[in-house]
């Protein structure tokens, strides 16, 4: 990577991939230099060598893997998007994925491990020492996406009664601390946390201060079993940088941090743009066939939807046959429709999984959405009135479109909203079907205004 040009702004790529080098790394893999390979992924952090994996075709990521093998990062491993992921760990012995794990802390183990087959899982396991593999095997039990898998065991902890001094001597004296923290934990003697002081204040503070007295007042702790998305949610709520993870008794099991809260964050927001796109858990880097596979049943729904939408026209096809130009017109009331019921579904699918969307506010939002689109359908009504007047010489069906314009838009805001807070309420995930849904009522309900008022204002 090069440093940007001192007093200009950076670029819109500053964080990616430096092409010479990526030349450079795939050249010493295509001759077998080992050693230069080695010299180059040293100086490049993690997730940019995941990165290199994900944008570099399976046969040459095959032989990068196999030429580093037993000097990989593990750190690289838990960059990977799932599907390049499962190439790297089967590319790799058992003994050059156990020792790429050893460095791990707890949680990212469990990431590697939950989906690998039996003998890598036990190649990486009696890698660990064993308190490191019972704190493992015992995350493995609990459900996935819960905050027992997502959770860390490496923590400090400190009883009620140290002080700040007691609590450095500790520190200052452990061979086994984790390699990041943010916080010390408060417990009481049956290991139930009663707070959190953070680092900061620890170190500017007196020896003597009592560790109770700097607690947090916002304290939170966590459910073991709580969904990984409701995980999330609190950090981003309510500014957490790590929480106590408790078990049903309430006592202290681990403990989650903000960079995995986020990243569950950043996957739940990609899983719902592309769920709303019809593409499914699909990533840049799968092979051809896995795309149709995933893409086909998404077009086929889409298929259903427009020949209903095409029934619908059938049904008016004398008149369309007796007034050509409502042919020409019809695709604008539908896109129009369409494209606004898209905003509205996009702003409700988000507001839905951040709770901003709620049964509290629900009804005041479908009343905003549905006078929104009121507004904008009788701003354009005006504007295709002009239109088909000036375009066909006929006042009469610039008014037919202007009235199906403002019908089309005014549902296109009601179905937005209303569609997917139903499947929310059903238990679906209103990312996954909402498109669908949304486009079918504003096709339908735009074809049937216009053509039917076609039919009953102009033959």
């Amino acid at each position: 990577m090069t440093e940007e040009t001192e007093g200009q702004p950076p670029s819109d790529d500053a964080y990616a991939l430096n092409a010479a080098t990526v030349d450079a790394i795939l050249a010493a893999v295509e001759v077998g230099a080992r050693e230069r390979l080695i010299e180059y992924l040293a100086h490049m952090h993690p997730a940019d060598v995941a990165d290199l994996l994900e944008q570099i075709e399976e046969p040459r990521r095959v032989r990068l893997v196999e030429l580093w093998g037993p000097d990989l990062n593990g750190d690289v491993l838990t960059e990977l998007e799932e599907g390049v992921r499962d190439t790297v760990l089967a590319t790799l012995t058992p003994k050059q994925l156990s020792e790429a794990v050893q460095e791990l802390d707890t949680d990212d183990v469990v990431y590697l491990v939950e989906d690998l087959d039996e003998p890598q899982q036990e190649a990486v396991l009696d890698a660990l020492d064993d308190a490191d593999r019972v704190a493992v095997e015992q995350s493995l039990t609990y459900p996935e996406y819960t905050a027992g898998r997502l959770m860390q065991r490496e923590m400090v902890t400190a009883p009620v009664h140290w002080t700040v001094g007691d609590v450095i001597d500790y520190m200052r004296a452990s061979d086994d601390l984790p390699e990041q923290f943010y916080d010390i934990i408060i417990v009481d003697p049956a290991m139930h946390p009663v707070g959190e002081v953070r680092l900061g204040k620890v170190m500017a503070h007196p020896r003597s201060v009592k560790l109770d007295t700097l607690m947090e007042q916002d304290f939170r702790t966590i459910p073991v079993d709580q969904r990984q998305e409701d995980v999330a949610y609190a950090f981003n709520q309510y500014h957490m940088i790590q929480a106590p993870v408790v078990n049903a008794d309430g006592r202290l099991v681990g403990i989650v941090t903000i960079d995995d809260a986020m990243d569950v964050l950043e996957d739940e927001a990609e899983e719902d743009m592309k769920l709303l796109a019809g593409v499914g858990d699909e990533e840049i880097s799968d092979s051809t066939m896995a795309i149709v596979q995933r893409r086909f049943p998404w077009l086929l729904v889409n298929l259903i939807t427009a020949i209903i939408a095409s029934i619908v026209i059938s049904l008016f096809s004398s008149t369309i046959e007796a007034i050509v130009a409502l042919a020409v017109l019809m695709p604008i009331v539908a896109s129009m429709g369409g494209n606004a019921a898209t905003q509205t579904l996009t702003v409700a699918v988000r507001a839905l999984a951040t709770r901003d969307l709620t049964g509290s506010n629900a009804m005041r939002i479908v009343r905003r959405e549905l006078v929104a689109g009121t507004i904008n359908g009788a701003a354009f009504a005006v504007i295709m009135a002009v239109v088909g007047i000036i375009w066909f010489g006929n006042p009469m069906l610039g008014v037919v479109l202007a009235i199906a314009m403002v019908g089309n838009l005014a549902v296109a805001g009601l179905a937005g909203i209303l569609v997917p807070i139903g499947l929310d309420r059903a238990g679906a995930d209103p990312a996954l079907a909402s498109g669908t849904f949304v486009t079918t009522v504003t096709d339908v309900v735009g074809f049937l205004l216009f053509l039917g008022l076609a039919s009953a204002l102009l033959l």
